[in-house]
């Protein structure tokens, strides 16, 4: 007897934790967004283009994310349909919860501080949420990953380099710059880092599954043979 392995129900079971992810990172940029101390670079960057546009935050994240996964394509990094669905699906989440109002600044600094450790804590629990399951990491990861191999630099230096450079647009575009902004870039690292150990989640060790991998599984490892039909006796 033939038994068949459906990769669609193996996506299936990872969305929960995927999307749990997203629904996370969504607020913690929202409480970075609300605390008024300043936001990430890359969140910096999208408010800055909010400033100067029609579109809204979550908009803007979408659009932003769609350039970053073209251009991470050029350079031949294949995308996961974790990484499409992160690009796409946080910035809803971002609206949808926005949209709510209810998140407001806190009047006193204590409550904004809060706030702020608040977002660097949940961006490290979320990345682990979207990671955990391999279904492809988020398209600023894979920019990044592109351009080390495009340029043979080091991780450290390419990252840091795409930080600065959308943090100094952001800036001049008008995006919520403070210490918060500091405080982010220093502490969702560690956070992450955390996250990880403590979901037992290795990095190094990880096989993200991109579209081509998505498609040798369809094409070729749909079906296998588990057990051989019951001999007659």
């Amino acid at each position: 007897m033939k038994y068949y392995k459906n990769i669609w129900i193996e996506l299936l079971l990872k969305m929960p934790s995927l999307f749990f992810g997203f629904f996370l990172c969504s607020i913690a940029i929202l409480l970075a967004l609300y605390s008024k101390l300043g936001m990430s670079p890359w969140d910096v960057f999208h408010m800055g283009i909010v400033n100067h546009s029609i579109f809204s935050l979550g908009q803007t994240t979408q659009i932003v994310g769609l350039c970053v996964v073209l251009l991470s394509i050029f350079l031949k990094v294949i995308p996961g349909i974790g990484s499409i669905f992160n690009m796409f699906f946080v910035g809803i989440f971002v609206d949808l919860i926005n949209n709510t109002g209810i998140f407001k600044t806190p009047e006193n600094m204590v409550g904004k501080i809060l706030m702020l450790i608040s977002s660097i804590i949940l961006m490290g629990i979320s990345t682990y949420f979207y990671l955990r399951v391999e279904l492809g990491a988020g398209p600023r990861d894979g920019l990044m990953e592109g351009l080390v191999k495009k340029l043979n630099k080091p991780v450290c230096l390419i990252r840091g380099t795409m930080e600065i450079t959308v943090l100094i647009i952001g800036l001049f575009l008008g995006g919520p710059v403070g210490i918060g902004t500091l405080v982010s870039a220093i502490g969702i690292g560690p956070s992450v880092e955390l996250a990880f150990r403590i979901g037992k989640y290795d990095s190094k060790k990880a096989h993200h599954m991109d579209f081509i991998d998505l498609y040798k599984n369809i094409k070729g490892t749909d079906s296998v043979d588990i057990i051989e039909s019951k001999k007659s006796v």
